[in-house]
């Protein structure tokens, strides 16, 4: 079983906290935030970070929303998660005011290559609730079915191909699949719970060269 702890920083602005996410001996730097600016500021970091393979980035792409229990009520997505490297973004899509330029345009440079499992389907829901493009998704799935010709793993979740690929044994509790993504504030178990989708989501397309 997989190591994983949570650090929270506890900042005394309610627009955004800062926490460490580790898994085993990977500690993620994760921001979660509803605000515009702070979306503004992880994205300039990623840029400078990443400066010299800007053309080849790999980005981890998630989403929760809070589950319904009436087959007509869909409710729309309230977190956007990404993850570059050991930095991961939570934004409280739900909350924000608008959404920043910088945003838009990074999801929607076809230079990149966009990550998750099922994420056709995630794409679409950014579409549908905030008309919100993503350029360029790879399911990593078909990723896994074309460089190791596993058929099996076409309708695996991330559970398993975190183990099938990295080696990585997570539990994704049910109670977190199912809580109120909307909430003000997120618990630690749901902080933890998105930014491991999308940081694992990261390290398996990062792992089979989801860029070419």
């Amino acid at each position: 079983m997989a190591s994983i702890s949570i650090f929270d920083h506890q900042l005394p602005d309610n627009t955004y906290n800062l926490y460490v996410v580790s898994l085993d001996s990977d500690d993620v730097l994760t921001l979660v935030t509803h605000s515009p600016s702070m979306v503004d500021s992880w994205i300039s970091d990623i840029y400078r970070i990443h400066s010299r393979r800007l053309h080849r980035l790999v980005v981890g792409l998630d989403v929760e929303w809070r589950p319904s229990f009436n087959r007509h009520v869909q409710n729309p997505v309230a977190t956007l998660q990404l993850c570059v490297g050991r930095r991961c973004l939570i934004f409280q899509i739900v909350r924000a005011p608008y959404f920043p330029d910088s945003l838009i345009e990074f999801l929607g440079d076809g230079s990149f290559t966009f990550v998750g499992v099922g994420i056709e389907s995630d794409v679409e829901k950014l579409l549908d609730d905030y008309e919100l493009e993503v350029a360029n998704v790879v399911d990593l799935r078909d990723l896994v079915e074309e460089e190791w010709g596993i058929r099996e793993l076409r309708n695996a979740g991330l559970k398993q191909l975190a183990w099938e690929v990295l080696g990585k044994d997570i539990q994704k509790p049910r109670r977190v699949t199912l809580s109120r993504w909307d909430n003000e504030r997120l618990s630690h178990a749901q902080v933890q719970y998105a930014c491991l989708d999308a940081f694992l989501s990261f390290e398996i397309g990062r792992f089979l060269n989801a860029s070419g």
